[in-house]
């Protein structure tokens, strides 16, 4: 599964690299299994909007047999006011009728598709092969450009496998390769089951990004909380200037099979950012009113 500027002073002069971050509600929610009510949802998505994140990562067009929590979508859009705000809207879609829902609507900018170098993890996922996700991906990269909207892979297992599939630097390298043959130009590399080590994260990037110059690689981090920083820092040490978030750290894939691994806390990504003392332009009034709304909610 783009994102507010951020900007990381290198001198005293106006030299500065950007920060991405991408906001994701939509995993936090996703494996709650207590339906959440659509007007809660509603209010703490416009707070979101608020705060000065590029992206909101806000539902996703799937079936509602899959992630029942997120059902209510196309009813949450509806309602999110993006008349104040320059943060865009991604929705996440595994399929051509979730692509062509999400592709229809005008406030969203991102279509967002959970691929997989696992073809076990497809298949739990998406019920999915990976020759299949592939053609999904080409009639949404299609979509995307009759549509006006950016497409965003997401790369899962990309640091390693808990499936007992193959897993090395040239099946990431392969499949990076042919989604950029295909015309993407943003890849998130996700640690969907939060077993990767900092080590594997730093080759991983080290390895691919100057490679794709023309290519965003962002990073999606699943991660025990005693281990967060050293995996961001590995990413970001490596060239990684994209990131995924969560305000409460919660979220996870109810489809892996395996136990839900926290995201990258919000508020953990930026006392990184002040420890390297990379600003920000969050607004924290803000940033603490959406984290009042989340915990009663979630």
């Amino acid at each position: 599964m783009c994102i507010f500027a951020v900007y990381i002073a290198v001198s005293n002069k106006a030299k500065f690299k950007m920060i991405k971050i991408t906001e994701s509600p939509r995993d936090a929610m996703q494996g709650i299994k207590n339906f959440i009510p659509t007007d809660d949802k509603i209010l703490y998505i416009n707070k979101l909007l608020q705060v000065g994140f590029d992206v909101i990562d806000f539902g996703s067009f799937v079936s509602p047999r899959a992630i029942p929590q997120l059902r209510d979508t196309a009813a949450v859009l509806e309602k999110l006011d993006l008349s104040g705000t320059n943060t865009r809207l991604l929705a996440i879609v595994a399929n051509t009728w979730g692509a062509q829902m999400a592709a229809s609507f005008e406030k969203i900018s991102f279509l967002g598709f959970p691929f997989s170098i696992s073809p076990t993890f497809l298949r739990l996922n998406i019920n999915s092969s990976t020759a299949a996700a592939y053609r999904k991906m080409e009639t949404t990269l299609s979509l995307c450009r009759k549509n006006n909207k950016q497409f965003v892979a997401y790369l899962a297992m990309a640091f390693g496998n808990p499936y007992g599939d193959a897993w090395n630097m040239e099946i990431v390298e392969k499949n990076v390769s042919k989604l950029v043959d295909m015309g993407v130009t943003t890849i998130s590399f996700s640690d969907t089951t939060g077993i990767a080590r900092a080590e594997v994260i730093s080759q991983v990037f080290s390895h691919i990004l100057p490679r794709y110059p023309q290519v965003e690689f962002n990073f999606h981090l699943h991660t025990q909380a005693a281990r967060w920083h050293e995996k961001l820092h590995a990413a970001y040490q490596a060239g990684c200037r994209s990131f995924d978030t969560v305000l409460n750290g919660m979220g996870g894939c109810p489809m892996s099979k395996k136990e839900l691994v926290a995201n990258l806390n919000t508020f953990n990504f930026i006392s990184y950012l002040d420890e390297q003392k990379i600003a920000h332009h969050l607004n924290f009034n803000r940033l603490n009113e959406a984290l009042e709304i989340a915990e009663k909610i979630m």
